[in-house]
């Protein structure tokens, strides 16, 4: 066995990871910084080590055969492992958590507790990113992420924090100078904030009313709920936004719900990560904080 792993071809494997990963023997190059000739030798010299072609070649990119998508994935993990073991061993992955969230989650809950993490953990600095986009664990130097969605994505751990739920609120002046709607269609006579957000044709769905009542309203588009509170805030419309992120503003009378009713379409926030670093100490100081923060929601 010592002799079996002493041979194995790892700079073969490297390259074969990173043409996995991007299927694109091009792509891996730059990637790795090698020239496409490299790249293409190290693939056939594991293939000729295996017994078996890893990659169907196409005109502009290529796909892995069976034998290399049962390759890719134990490949993919080996290297993380490794990478995520000599950071550690040189002491890195202890002292920066880097995090990326959606805008909304990080502002309206994270921002305002993550202080309390870092009390409980004041060798840990946190680096909060706010980028609304998948990030990709495997490549970028990126932690643990606050994700929206349905809880899978290949290689990445993820653990349920709660359901994105939805519902109309306004702010007492508003309500004033209009009136407070007694009947969930009466909103369709206010102004609406961020028509063209797919949570009002789900939440009216909900309701009994027609998906496409919103098609005589002008089409706006302010993209984050951040956005779309300040806005409801100001009094300037009605606004679909999630209401554990605003619990203050409901408490202190700046935003009124409107109706009980909550609108979802089944999705969750998620803490993710890179499922081989499970086992990274800040990764896991992390994680254990958090779910602790909400064990009540969870139950």
């Amino acid at each position: 066995m010592p002799n079996e792993i002493a041979n194995l071809p790892l700079a073969a494997l490297r390259v074969f990871e990173a043409a996995a990963r991007l299927l694109s023997f091009t792509r891996a190059a730059e990637d790795l910084r090698m020239t496409q000739a490299a790249v293409s030798y190290q693939i056939k010299v594991l293939e000729e080590r295996v017994g078996a072609p890893l990659f169907l070649r196409k005109p502009r990119h290529v796909e892995l055969t069976e034998v290399g998508a049962r390759l890719a994935p134990i490949v993919s993990d080996a290297f993380e492992r490794l990478r995520s073991g000599y950071d550690e061993a040189r002491g890195e992955t202890r002292s920066v958590l880097a995090v990326t969230s959606t805008s909304t989650f990080a502002s309206h809950w994270l921002a305002p507790r993550i202080g309390l993490f870092q009390l409980q953990h004041p060798q840990i600095a946190v680096r909060l990113d706010t980028e609304n986009r998948a990030r990709d664990f495997t490549r970028e130097q990126v932690d643990v992420g606050i994700r929206g969605g349905y809880g899978v994505w290949p290689g990445v751990a993820a653990h349920k924090l709660l359901p994105i739920t939805f519902t109309p609120m306004a702010s007492p002046a508003l309500l004033h100078r209009l009136g407070t709607p007694k009947r969930p269609s009466d909103i369709l006579q206010m102004p609406i904030i961020d028509t063209s957000d797919i949570w009002w044709r789900l939440w009216f769905k909900h309701v009994g009313i027609a998906e496409d009542s919103l098609e005589s309203h002008p089409q706006n588009d302010l993209g984050a709920q951040s956005m779309t509170s300040s806005a409801a805030l100001a009094g300037r419309g009605v606004a679909i936004l999630t209401p554990l992120f605003f619990q203050e503003a409901l408490a202190s009378g700046a935003l009124v719900q409107l109706f009980p009713d909550l609108g979802s379409d089944g999705q969750h926030y998620w803490l993710v990560y890179a499922q081989a670093r499970r086992n990274i100490a800040k990764i896991k100081a992390f994680r254990d904080w958090l779910l602790d923060q909400f064990e009540p929601s969870l139950t």
